[in-house]
């Protein structure tokens, strides 16, 4: 969701139907989230995972791109690594002979090879558009399928918010020496939202996805991981149509969401925005950095 800022101004006679009409009319392909604009906002985390994800890949030469989505993370890291590999480039051309300039070996370029995954056909088909002009290859994958690619294809792994990670998998697509980089979504995640539909959820269910267990999972898996942060962020949903939105985008949320099954607790939330103010919950998040030994 877009980063924190002040909320769109709604009228208090927009009605909870036109909100609910709104919120559910919105395409929910891709990992888009400029919609939630001024309706809903959170928090980022402090390392800038696209960001720091370009200065990999500008220091790759095969990348996969894990559960790309609708392929915008990607796109955008691609964007910037190229961006500074030109500036550099154009800097060495033209620094003045005394100077001495960076080793174009050195400096960092997109990766020569790139390939992402996604499972779900209407993301595969928007990634393959947007990221294709980028000579990405967008692969058509299921999330808990074996990655279809040989053994030490890659130097670098990179996911955004995989549903799961299939550790196993992403160690022997990697070569010896190469990393897993990713931004994963934490335990309890938004769950003041998931519990206030579903009710209070089991341990097991509140400590999945916990960076603990992931740890010890991708150590099982033959990884050494190198570093591990963890956050917990502000996430504020200013009215009706942006929770309606976000639960049919994020299914796995409250599972099987509609309008029609959770109208009593939409509209009793509704009202209790307008009286209140945003609904106030939290969304975690943690980084790995993994690499195969070797």
């Amino acid at each position: 969701m877009p980063d924190p800022g002040p909320p769109r101004p709604t009228t208090f006679d927009t009605t909870f139907d036109d909100l609910v009409a709104e919120g559910a009319s919105v395409p929910t392909d891709g990992w888009d989230f400029s919609w939630f604009e001024g309706r809903a906002t959170e928090a980022r985390p402090s390392w800038g995972y696209a960001v720091s994800m370009a200065e990999r890949l500008g220091r790759a030469s095969a990348v996969l791109d894990v559960q790309t989505g609708g392929g915008e993370v990607l796109d955008f890291a691609l964007s910037r690594a190229a961006a500074k590999h030109t500036a550099k480039h154009t800097a060495k051309h033209t620094a003045k002979p005394t100077v001495a300039a960076t080793d174009e070996a050195a400096a960092p370029r997109p990766p020569r090879l790139t390939i992402a995954t996604e499972g779900w056909p209407p993301n595969v088909a928007k990634a393959t558009a947007l990221l294709r002009p980028r000579g990405v290859a967008v692969v058509a994958a299921a999330e808990d399928d074996p990655l279809p690619f040989a053994d030490g294809a890659f130097d670098l792994v990179v996911s955004r918010h995989p549903v799961r990670p299939h550790w196993e998998e992403i160690a022997r697509v990697l070569r010896p020496g190469g990393t897993y980089f990713a931004q994963h979504v934490g335990p309890n995640s938004v769950f003041e939202l998931v519990e206030y539909f579903l009710g209070p959820q089991p341990d097991g269910v509140r400590s999945a996805r916990h960076p603990d267990r992931e740890r010890a999972d991708a150590e099982a898996a033959g990884l050494d991981v190198v570093g591990l942060r963890a956050e917990r962020l502000r996430v504020e949903f200013h009215d009706i149509g942006a929770v309606v939105h976000f639960l049919r985008k994020v299914v796995w949320m409250v599972p099987g969401f509609t309008v029609e099954a959770y109208q009593p607790r939409l509209r009793e939330l509704h009202e209790r925005i307008r009286a209140e103010g945003p609904f106030v919950a939290h969304s975690t998040r943690h980084l790995f950095d993994a690499r195969k030994p070797g």
